[in-house]
């Protein structure tokens, strides 16, 4: 537990800001029933802040704005896709996906090719060559969460994995709400 505690000390030192001071700042703006100071919700925007950092550096390395790397990602990670199947991942109208797959053909990043079922479609797979060079902007990244996440037990592993799947399922939750809100 050391260990963890020396991890909260280093992200109070990199700008984790305090959250009672914080919540003293703007006391009289906080709604009713605000939840109380915790160094976890503050922890989890910085990792939320330091991952889109990275990801405009990502963007930046492989020569593409924010939408063509999301583009990117769920072509990587589903596989082929139609570009009407990408337009609904990406929560944009297919013309707007049609100019991101433009682009992303034209930089080398994705190639069209005919759909393995119905001739009158076509599917976009991400470039081998476009996949091989995220992998290696990415490795650092996954090689490291890998190293810090082998400094805990087999169980504290499984305990912060289920802490992330619930912040994530959270987020999800409230992504949901707001889209069905809309």
């Amino acid at each position: 537990m050391e260990d963890g505690r020396k991890r909260e000390d280093a992200a109070a030192r990199r700008g984790v800001g305090d959250p009672a001071s914080i919540r003293e700042r703007y006391a009289e703006l906080l709604p009713e029933g605000f939840p109380a100071p915790s160094p976890i919700p503050m922890l989890v925007r910085r990792v939320f802040q330091l991952e889109q950092r990275f990801e405009r550096r990502l963007a930046q390395a492989l020569d593409v704005n924010a939408t063509d790397l999301s583009a990117m990602e769920h072509l990587m990670e589903q596989g082929p896709m139609t570009p009407s199947e990408l337009a609904t991942r990406l929560e944009m109208s297919t013309a707007a996906t049609t100019h991101v797959i433009d682009r992303l053909v034209a930089v080398g990043h994705a190639e069209r090719h005919p759909h393995p079922v119905d001739r009158r479609k076509i599917t976009v797979t991400p470039a081998p060559a476009s996949v091989r060079r995220a992998f290696e902007e990415l490795s650092p990244m996954i090689a490291g969460v890998g190293e810090v996440a082998a400094a805990y037990t087999a169980e504290e592993q499984r305990v912060i994995a289920g802490f992330l799947a619930g912040i994530a399922d959270l987020y999800e939750e409230l992504v949901e709400d707001e889209s069905s809100a809309s």
